[in-house]
């Protein structure tokens, strides 16, 4: 699971670059500042749990007694990126408001820090 969570993190800060830059540059053209907004706060926590995922990688090296929890947490993470990020993505291009499923992310990100503490408890 190690080199998973290590290569989902990595396609994730890609999209979070390449959707971050496209948002600073390109899509200033056509979206409205909301839009943008959504935008650049998608990218900002798709990025930071990239990041979460690499140490969710590095935690299943140093704690490996704890893989239950961290792989929970991890799938955590990208469920987040997905429903949070995915959901304000998504309302940024189209005209689908999918604002009732943004917080269901945010909940799959406060449960992947928590397992993730949990596990360097134990660990």
């Amino acid at each position: 699971m190690t080199n998973n969570f290590f290569f989902i993190g990595s396609i994730l800060a890609a999209i979070s670059v390449a959707m971050g830059s496209f948002a600073a540059h390109g899509a200033t053209k056509f979206m409205t500042e909301q839009q943008l907004g959504w935008m650049e706060k998608a990218a900002r926590y798709n990025m930071y749990h990239a990041l979460a995922l690499f140490a969710v990688a590095w935690a299943l090296i140093r704690w490996a007694s704890q893989a239950g929890l961290l792989n929970f947490a991890g799938w955590s993470f990208v469920a987040g990126v997905a429903l949070f990020s995915g959901s304000l993505y998504i309302m940024a291009f189209t005209d689908l408001r999918l604002g009732y499923i943004t917080p269901a992310g945010g909940v799959a990100f406060v449960l992947g820090w928590i397992l993730l503490a949990i596990a360097s408890w134990k660990g």
